[in-house]
């Protein structure tokens, strides 16, 4: 196969995505690496019905990559994911109203795009947990105890755009992190970025069933196949407090070929690139207690043979 990996510069020596396409390279199959973030692009050349097998993103929010991704959706080429599912979690005031009126456990939540505006909020829903809509790897996440705290951090909230604001859920300290890989789920635990003082080795931990249901509607809530949920313990149960498309995977065993696997089943049967209506939420069959859960794994067609090599203007081969 032939696959067009999309790397802004921030992920340019990070283990994911780089350990996955050396893991699809040395499986035989070719992989293109474009970098949107620091190379000039002729967009009406970059992308190209038929030169791919799929086009994946690994980049930042808010980065080139995903207008990229988009344009070669529109052609009609399979994108893991699929990029009109990334759009809607990228943005996460726009991610908390679909989760809500899909019934996922999120907070309520407040979106301005001046930190001013964060004032209207009721004094009874603080402590607020506040962060840039187009947040990512725990940037700018801060607990605002008041009012008067939240007046005082006007000007440095000001650097950050639109922002959306969050009641505080009284937690442990501790999140779960939740990996879904190939219709697999592997749970890790790890200290919250709100709660910096705690002392948590990050580690594997076994997932309840609760908790596997709500991470599996939240893949097919927002049309993912690759993602990542943060998950926290509150007093009422699990909270869903974000989603990232193709997040870092770690703790997953043999993460990078779990998720090479993962791409070249999705370039296989083009299914990233389905239909535009998002799929409706199934319950997922429990394989395993220890770690990690299966889910019932989408059918995968035989991989196609390599399309004849054509040069991506802009990019370079892996």
């Amino acid at each position: 196969m032939r696959l067009c990996f999309l790397v802004e510069e921030h992920y340019r020596h990070d283990g994911m995505p780089i350990e996955v396409i050396r893991q699809l390279t040395s499986w035989g199959h070719q992989v293109d690496v474009l970098r949107p973030g620091g190379s000039l692009l002729r967009m009406t050349d970059a992308v190209r019905a038929g030169t791919h097998d799929a086009w994946v993103l690994k980049t930042v929010s808010g980065g080139p990559g995903l207008t990229l991704l988009e344009a070669a959706a529109s052609a009609g080429m399979t994108t893991v994911n699929d990029a009109r599912s990334i759009r809607g979690v990228r943005d996460k005031a726009l991610a908390a109203a679909i989760g809500r009126s899909r019934g996922l456990p999120l907070p309520p939540t407040y979106a301005a795009a001046r930190p001013e505006l964060l004032a209207e909020i009721p004094a009874s829903e603080y402590p607020l947990v506040v962060k840039p809509a187009d947040g990512s790897s725990g940037r700018a996440v801060y607990l605002v105890s008041s009012p008067d705290r939240l007046a005082a951090m006007v000007p440095e909230l000001a650097r950050e755009g639109m922002l959306i604001a969050q009641p505080y859920v009284t937690n442990s300290g501790i999140d779960v992190k939740v990996y879904s890989v190939g219709g697999e789920l592997y749970a890790t635990e790890r200290c919250s970025p709100l709660h910096p003082d705690r002392s948590v080795r990050e580690r594997r931990v076994p997932l309840s069933a609760e908790m596997a249901a709500i991470v599996a509607q939240v893949g097919a809530v927002y049309g993912l196949d690759l993602y990542g949920v943060d998950v926290l313990l509150g007093p009422d149960g699990p909270v869903v407090v974000d989603v990232n498309d193709f997040p870092s995977f770690r703790q997953v065993p043999d993460a990078a070929a779990r998720v090479a696997r993962a791409v070249l089943g999705l370039a296989g049967d083009g299914r990233a690139s389905g239909a535009a209506t998002l799929p409706s939420a199934r319950p997922p069959e429990q394989h395993s207690a220890v770690g990690g859960l299966s889910l019932t794994r989408r059918p995968q067609a035989a991989q196609a043979a390599a399309p004849v090599q054509i040069p991506v203007p802009g990019g370079e081969s892996a």
